[in-house]
């Protein structure tokens, strides 16, 4: 069994997703988190976790999305988090990439997002793209101490891994992890250990080897496995049960099955 930590569906065409999910079963993928990027699509996502068994969501705001946020948007997103297939904050983070909202109104609507995940006792899904140190600072603060993070799609360095391992943090492993050049995401793997591994595809990102250039979707999350498997020294079946265990820890939220939802749900 696989779980999918990282996947977009509301990506994705809506009468494309359903199908997805199937191709992706059928190669073992049982398990699906949806991450938010708006507060706009929050009731879109939270209608196909009902939908579909073993999908559950994050919800929040991506920092593409940080100029957005308004007041009063946290008490909407601490409602929306009292459904039970919603088991995160998130995407939340930051992006000095893009540049799409200025950095300290990243950093704010950031930690407030951070803020009531502590609050709720719920982990956040962190997006970070070239702004390690500056989320290294705000994820060391004492304030965020019980906070624990998917860092999605690690790229953020062993001096950062090193930073974040101590306060029990996870990390993603996307497609990225198969492609030639990105040495800087296999380099970092020894500093993590193996059971705070979680394997993710970014849907409809990030296609891993031999699906690049390709739309991603849940299914390719094999591939992901299969080479991270490898770079760790695991067998397939070893990283399988490793990333499945670390996923229901840290999100412990979810269950499956989810008995309040699967009985009216597309079945696994």
């Amino acid at each position: 069994m696989l779980v999918d930590s990282h996947c977009h569906l509301q990506s994705l065409p809506a009468e494309e997703r359903a199908a997805a999910l199937d191709r992706a079963r059928a190669r073992g993928v049982e398990g699906f988190l949806v991450p938010g990027i708006r507060l706009d699509e929050a009731e879109e996502i939270l209608r196909l976790c009902e939908a579909e068994a073993g999908v559950w969501c994050a919800l929040g705001v991506h920092p593409h999305e940080a100029a957005s946020w308004r007041d009063g948007d946290v008490e909407r997103l601490r409602e929306l988090l009292t459904h039970p297939k919603a088991v995160a904050v998130g995407e939340c983070g930051l992006d000095f990439y893009y540049d799409h909202a200025p950095h300290e109104t990243q950093e704010r609507v950031l930690l407030e997002q951070l803020r009531l995940a502590v609050e709720l006792g719920l982990p956040a899904v962190i997006h970070n793209r070239e702004s390690s140190a500056e989320m290294t600072r705000l994820l060391c603060r004492p304030e965020l101490a019980r906070l624990v993070c998917d860092l999605h799609s690690f790229a953020g360095g062993a001096e950062m891994a090193r930073e974040l391992v101590p306060r029990g943090h996870y990390f993603g492993v996307s497609g990225m992890v198969t492609f030639p050049k990105a040495d800087n995401v296999r380099s970092v793997l020894p500093e993590i250990p193996r059971e705070r591994l979680l394997v993710e595809t970014d849907t409809p990102y990030l296609a891993p080897v031999p699906h690049r250039g390709q739309r991603n979707e849940p299914a390719y999350v094999v591939e992901v496995a299969e080479r991270l498997a490898v770079e760790v020294g695991l067998e397939r079946s070893e990283l399988e049960r490793s990333s499945t265990e670390a996923f229901f820890r840290l999100f412990s939220k979810a269950r499956l099955p989810d008995p309040e939802f699967d009985s009216g749900a597309r079945p696994r």
